[in-house]
């Protein structure tokens, strides 16, 4: 019989599912077979994607951090798409310098996400380990209370592990936008 999982434990399977999400965004693979050239129906991607992006922002603004992952996984679907079959041609654009900036502060914004989210993860742990000890302590009202600091920092790091998977798409954005055009 297996015993169940911890909550930490599957907080951070969510949250090192969300950050190889957004690496698996930033990395561009070779194509293995010559690929079609860019065209209308890749515009067309390239606008969902970011209606999507659009949307998972605004679910996240407004504390729907659940919808707004499952936007943003839409995206990066659909962004992986776009890399596979357009990376050619996009491999031939040069950033200008004002995309080279925004990229580094895209990147940026997603490590200093990604890091919070971490520290989240590791303080909310220690809580509520504080709290079965307490507990065992028969100390319940000081347990509960470590318990609801903990459940919120939980939550806190999963919607800065999906903030950081938001900056890595907005790169992806800027990366193809020459589509929508």
């Amino acid at each position: 019989m297996m015993t169940p999982k911890p909550r930490h434990f599957w907080l951070s399977v969510l949250v090192l599912g969300c950050l190889a999400g957004a690496l698996a965004a930033q990395t561009a693979a070779p194509p293995a077979a010559p690929s079609p050239a860019c065209g209308p129906d890749h515009a067309i991607i390239y606008k969902r994607a970011v209606s999507l992006l659009d949307s998972a922002e605004k679910k996240l603004n407004s504390k729907y951090t659940a919808e707004a992952k499952a936007l943003l996984k839409e995206a990066n679907a659909l962004f992986t798409i776009l890399t596979k079959e357009c990376g050619p041609s996009q491999a031939e654009r040069l950033l200008t310098e004002k995309e080279l900036q925004q990229e580094a502060i895209n990147k940026k914004l997603s490590e200093d996400a990604l890091a919070q989210s971490e520290r989240l993860l590791k303080t909310a742990a220690d809580k509520e380990k504080q709290a079965e000890q307490l507990e065992r302590q028969g100390k319940d009202e000081a347990s509960l209370a470590l318990q609801c600091q903990a459940k919120a920092e939980y939550e806190l790091a999963h919607l800065q592990a999906v903030k950081a998977q938001l900056y890595a798409l907005r790169n992806q954005q800027m990366i193809f936008q020459y589509l929508r055009k």
